[in-house]
């Protein structure tokens, strides 16, 4: 919506631009997904001084605006806003779905803190970005008081004839740095939902060898452009999408009025009364603004909500497949340490080789579908074995070392040891970095991971006929599975020395506290077995 109400400031440059908007807004969109691949690093350096052109430009004409009515200030004293909520709340009410449009982007003003830290928000939000959209509005405003025939287009309105164009495309630069930065919020977030357990594992590439934020998820990106696409054509126009932008922005307000509850309740331990002395009074502000904007379903209020359903719908889909599917592979997989016993215990049962095997594995308390399938039908073993569980802590990052934690299941002079990696929600996992953090004496001597073999056990999805979920979650479930990410690529395994062993299994009516499916990855949540039948053994491709 942005960046489509910034190019139709073409139309106060000149009238007959009117079927030009929508193919320019188009084409703009087409190329801002198609450079996300990228990265911004190159052009990053230009956003903020762009950025801060555009406040106080729109802080500047909003000045010229007041001068002709000064009087628009006395719209700053909240009385008048009181009194027309009190005195005319029918008309307010419905007002206030399009009222808030004039605090979009608010509701992400904390959305970067990991990046910038609090008191950089805060200042750039004090000194320049409130008070350049106070005097913007204040400007917008007293032009409508000077001629309400304005009330078209007022922002751009405020801005010279002569230096109109100029305006529309410094909106437009600035539009496209906004939705930048929430594709780039997309990508984060989507990745650390994947690393969470509520989506499947995504493929996501760094664009950025100094800034490990700066990301790009393919998956995500190309569903977005087709998304953006569909708004543009199927509404044309920024008034069209007003509702839809209203409901989105009052949504995400509300629940994060409501997470903020939750957060001071149950994590800080914050007293009911205090939580509930700050809260409640924004709850009312937020859910009239939502409910305001509901009024509006049938105007593209309906959109966003439809969006939300199916995202909700999808993530609460592949985690409940993933719970339903665990016990049974970890059934299947067996206990790791009586596996371990048992190799012990007969050693002539395999023959040992020289070498490193590396195997993947989602916990500590089961043995590696594909070390089980190598030992018990090929009857071998690597001189040094180490079993890898890849665990997701409920932080962002975690340091280098506090990374690695070792155990030797029991005996140490037998080659096998387990190692459990701690990644936070916004890093990616990177296997080799994990092992070359281990200490050659706990090791039984440097693992040569120059050689070494990687081992993955991948599973095919069957749909079973336990009712464990409705058949057409199920469909969902196996669907989405398919969009899971190359599992070598994703943990830096390298392709000539990876083996991928697999197996198929049905989805099947199990129930425990954890899940996943696909391919070994990290926690939490171990994929699925039910068999282990057709086994297909690929070298990595």
């Amino acid at each position: 919506m942005s960046v489509l109400s910034a190019v139709e400031g073409l139309k106060t440059v000149s009238s007959g631009m009117d079927d030009f908007i929508v193919p320019i807004t188009a084409v703009i969109i087409l190329v801002l997904f198609l450079v996300q691949r990228h990265g911004t690093a190159a052009v990053g350096r230009v956003f903020g001084p762009i950025m801060i052109a555009w406040f106080l430009v729109i802080g500047a004409c909003g000045i010229s605006g007041i001068g002709r009515h000064p009087e628009i200030l006395k719209a700053l004293s909240p009385t008048y806003a009181l009194g027309f909520m009190f005195g005319h709340f029918g008309i307010a009410f419905f007002a206030l779905a399009a009222v808030v449009l004039a605090v979009t982007g608010a509701e992400a003003l904390y959305a970067d803190m990991g990046h910038f830290g609090r008191s950089a928000i805060t200042r750039a939000w004090l000194v320049l970005v409130f008070p350049a959209c106070v005097l913007s509005y204040m400007g917008q405003g007293a032009l409508i008081l000077d001629d309400p025939a304005n009330i078209g287009a007022p922002f751009f309105l405020l801005t010279p004839g002569w230096g109109r164009l100029a305006m529309v495309l410094l909106a437009t630069a600035a539009t496209v740095i906004a939705s930048q930065a929430v594709i780039t919020g997309a990508f984060s977030v989507a990745a650390q939902a994947a690393q969470l357990g509520y989506l499947p594992r995504l493929r996501v590439a760094h664009t950025s060898e100094s800034t490990i934020g700066q990301i790009y998820v393919p998956w995500i990106n190309w569903l977005l452009l087709v998304s953006v696409l569909t708004l543009v054509f199927a509404f044309r126009t920024s008034a069209a999408l007003a509702y839809a932008f209203g409901t989105a922005v009052t949504g995400t307000i509300t629940i994060t009025t409501l997470l903020f509850f939750y957060v001071a309740r149950a994590k800080w331990r914050t007293p009911l009364w205090l939580i509930a002395l700050g809260t409640i009074p924004l709850l009312i502000v937020d859910l009239l603004f939502f409910t305001a904007n509901l009024t509006k379903l049938v105007h593209g209020a309906w959109l966003p909500l439809l969006i939300a359903v199916i995202a909700f719908t999808i993530m609460t889909t592949w985690q409940r497949g993933r719970i339903v599917v665990t016990a049974e592979r970890e059934r299947r997989e067996g206990s790791l340490r009586e596996f371990v016993d048992r190799l012990r215990a007969d050693p002539s049962s395999v023959v040992t080789v020289p070498g490193t095997a590396v195997f993947l594995n989602r916990g500590k308390e089961t043995a590696p579908l594909a070390m089980r399938a190598n030992v018990e039908r090929n009857h071998v073993r690597q001189r040094q074995v180490v079993i890898l569980t890849l665990k997701t802590e409920p932080v962002p990052r975690v340091p280098a070392a506090q990374r690695i934690s070792l155990d030797h299941l029991g005996s140490q002079d037998d080659g096998i040891i387990h190692v459990t990696a701690g990644y936070g929600y916004m890093e990616t996992p990177d296997v080799p970095s994990a092992i070359r953090l281990l200490d050659p004496s706990e090791t039984e001597g440097v693992l040569d991971l120059d050689r070494a073999s990687f081992f993955l056990s991948k599973i095919e999805l069957r749909r079973g006929d336990a009712p464990t979920m409705a058949l057409w979650r199920k469909r969902l479930f196996i669907a989405t599975s398919h969009i899971t990410a190359d599992a070598a690529e994703y943990f830096g395994l390298p392709r000539d020395r990876t083996v991928t062993m697999g197996s198929w299994i049905e989805v099947s009516p199990v129930t425990t506290s954890r899940g996943w499916a696909a391919t070994d990855g990290p926690a939490p949540g171990p994929a699925t077995a039910n068999s282990l039948r057709s086994n297909d053994v690929r070298r990595g491709r």
